[in-house]
């Protein structure tokens, strides 16, 4: 429930992702974001992967929500039917500002793709291939795209997912490389996935082995890459893949990208090579070319 005072509703500066602006609704955040016409070029604001896990805020930004914390709380209801992880996100107020728009609330657009998902902050969609969905009641904002059934884990108590694909920008490190980066990427996602979680949780009783069965420069959307992919034994389970590619946006300071993708070596998952389908499709925001040259993926199994 919203303070008595709270804002009316309008485009404010987003507290999580400056410079943007994120819309109002006079009670709380809703996923709406725009970037203002007049401000130059900035850099893409900075992000981390993996459940749970999130970069504090540039000291600007930190400085400006700190000044407008009003205790504010959204409690999402992640019941949509059927057994699905909980989320629930706490939401900071706008600044109260003369200077808000007065801009409508932004409406879903009628030619949305239903079939693609956006990641607006790192400037590139991803295609939703059969047998997987746009995420829903999950825990991790920057979880785009899930397996639409969840079941319960293993060993620790909880729910899992066959698949997931997530998207962040690489942080906290001077390196550039994206052979590099996608190297320590991919152990940082295959710990969260199948070790242990943001939380503490073992769902699979940890990582017992793993072997790597891909690892090769490609283009993602249209810019050099390169992708590390792990196959991962874990303690109970199936185990599964892990896979991270990072390679430089296209936006702003072309900060890298890194799109990681679980998936559990199981009959009930879906196929393999559905991740060489995503990474493929990946397009830069506006854009209609896929991966190009380089971007063919084939790896081995050993």
């Amino acid at each position: 429930m919203s303070s008595p005072s709270a804002p009316p509703p309008g485009w404010y500066p987003d507290p999580e992702a400056p410079p943007a602006e994120r819309w109002w609704d006079g009670a709380s955040w809703t996923p709406h974001r725009r970037y203002p016409q007049a401000a130059p070029a900035a850099p893409v604001p900075r992000r981390s992967g993996g459940t749970g896990r999130i970069v504090a805020l540039a000291a600007a930004g930190i400085a400006l929500v700190a000044a407008v914390v009003t205790g504010v709380v959204l409690v999402v209801d992640g019941d949509s039917g059927g057994p699905e992880a909980r989320t629930g996100q706490p939401s900071e107020a706008p600044p109260s500002s003369a200077a808000a728009g007065s801009a409508p609330a932004p409406e879903p657009s009628p030619t949305e793709d239903a079939r693609r998902v956006t990641d607006p902050l790192n400037g590139i969609t991803l295609p939703v291939v059969d047998g997987w969905q746009k995420a829903e009641n999950v825990a991790d904002e920057y979880t785009l795209i899930t397996t639409p059934r969840t079941y319960t884990c293993p060993y620790d108590d909880g729910l899992c997912r066959r698949g997931t694909v997530s998207t962040h920008t690489v942080t906290n490190t001077d390196e550039t490389d994206p052979e590099v980066l996608a190297k320590q990427d991919v152990s940082d996602a295959a710990d969260l996935a199948y070790d242990k979680n943001a939380i503490g949780e073992r769902p699979f009783g940890g990582i017992t082995a793993h072997k790597v069965v891909a690892a090769r420069q490609l283009a993602v959307a249209g810019r050099a890459g390169y992708l590390v992919r792990w196959k991962v034994t874990t303690a109970e389970g199936p185990g599964g893949y892990v896979q991270s590619v990072v390679f430089p946006s296209s936006l702003g300071t072309e900060a890298l990208v890194a799109v990681r993708c679980t998936l559990d070596a199981s009959e009930a998952s879906p196929p393999l090579t559905d991740l060489d389908t995503i990474v493929k499709g990946i397009r830069p925001v506006g854009g209609t070319g896929g991966g190009g040259v380089g971007s063919s993926i084939g790896p081995s199994e050993g």
